[in-house]
């Protein structure tokens, strides 16, 4: 399943409507989380006694409504996980949403269909809100399974969820390797020495971002000049989400299109971020985003093991312990002396491919092959920064 993000431009009217359809998405999840319901079936019949009272609910799509029940179980189902790991939230128990805090909601299997016009225009049909304008800037597969719709920054999108067919080999060539080490002051550096300065957005817009937000404090709350502020607030931060989107779209397309193979490191973000001195940085960095693209981008994308990738010598495996502060990873053993984030890629690389020997694929990298790559690669890369 693949998501597909396409703007929407409603009329005055269709917006109104959109609004009550996301008004009343949120008074049914409320209901629900009020009435302490669990099970998506016990919440579907309590819906349809709820239609029973309120007629005005026939006025929507019935499987619209359901769909509120699925996300109500979800929610639930995740604060059961998060007690497991001892990390409760809310008291253990889901809060009500509050005017403004539900921004979406979805038609799954029915209800939705895309329309072409002769003029180059695209329509998407919702039942029972009309034909709203859509710009499709991208070819779309057949199979359209689920559409929601996203108001974002006062604006309208929509999210098309489709099916795809995916071959996969087990007689995968891989013959061009990396490995990836992320940071924060260079967002990537590849085993071939190739590394890429992390912009960091949030940490650019931080004097306009706090300008907005004290204005939004200022002002008496439910007042327009209130609405205003956060208005402004919701498009600074709009902004920035999609400059780091399309950084890491871009960075992660090239990867994936050079490489067959990509390792990168299994980091535990939630521990790493209680380092308040890192947090922000971290956060801001996405790393998590950009391993989630590399996933569904690339040919294969391995996990490795951290332990010790920034302090073993990729040359003779001597330890070298060294602090955050020493960017230069110098071995008294061999003499080796590279950067410290390249050294890193190096072990990454080396422990991914023993993982991939060690399952025993038909066809992988030669050996002569990772000992060219392992000891130093040349290939240049094209987003890359003074390589």
């Amino acid at each position: 399943m693949l998501n597909y993000k396409f703007r929407l431009y409603p009329t005055r009217e269709q917006e109104k409507r959109l609004v009550g359809v996301i008004e009343i998405n949120r008074v049914v999840y409320n209901y629900f989380i009020s009435n302490n319901f669990r099970s998506r079936n016990e919440m579907n019949y309590a819906l349809t006694e709820l239609k029973e009272q309120q007629p005005i609910l026939r006025n929507y799509h019935s499987k619209m409504l359901q769909m509120v029940s699925t996300k109500v179980a979800a929610a639930w189902t995740a604060l059961e996980e998060l007690k497991k790991r001892g990390r409760e939230s809310g008291k253990g128990k889901l809060g009500l949403l509050k005017e403004g805090e539900c921004h979406s909601f979805t038609y799954n299997q029915s209800g939705f269909k895309l329309e072409h016009c002769f003029d180059g225009k695209s329509l998407l049909r919702l039942s029972m809100i009309g034909h709203i304008e859509v710009r499709i800037h991208r070819k779309l597969p057949i199979h359209l399974k689920q559409v929601t719709i996203l108001r974002q920054a006062g604006k309208w999108f929509a999210i098309i969820a489709c099916a795809i067919l995916r071959n996969v080999q087990s007689s995968t060539r891989y013959q061009k390797p990396v490995g990836i080490d992320v940071g924060i002051t260079n967002y990537a550096y590849d085993s071939n020495g190739n590394h890429i300065n992390n912009p960091l957005f949030l940490s650019k817009e931080l004097k306009p971002l706090r300008r907005i937000q004290r204005k939004v404090s200022r002002r008496v709350k439910g007042s327009k000049n209130h609405h205003k502020a956060v208005s402004w607030l919701q498009r600074l931060h709009a902004r920035i989400a999609n400059k780091r989107r399309n950084f890491l779209h871009n960075l992660s397309t090239e990867y994936s299109r050079m490489h067959d193979l990509i390792f990168v490191e299994k980091l535990k973000l939630q521990g790493m971020n209680k380092n308040h001195c890192l947090a922000r940085h971290i956060m801001d960095s996405s790393w998590g985003m950009f391993k989630q693209m590399l996933k569904y981008k690339s040919n294969r994308l391995v996990e490795v093991d951290p332990y010790n990738t920034s302090v073993k010598c990729s040359k003779c495996g001597h330890l070298v312990p060294k602090t955050l502060a020493i960017r230069l990873h110098e071995c008294d053993r061999c003499g080796s002396v590279l950067n410290r984030d390249h050294n890193a890629a190096l072990n990454i690389l080396q422990k991914g491919m023993q993982y991939i020997l060690s399952m025993q694929h038909g066809e992988v990298t030669p050996v002569e092959t990772l000992s060219r790559v392992v000891e130093a690669g040349t290939s240049p890369h094209p987003l890359a920064v003074g390589s």
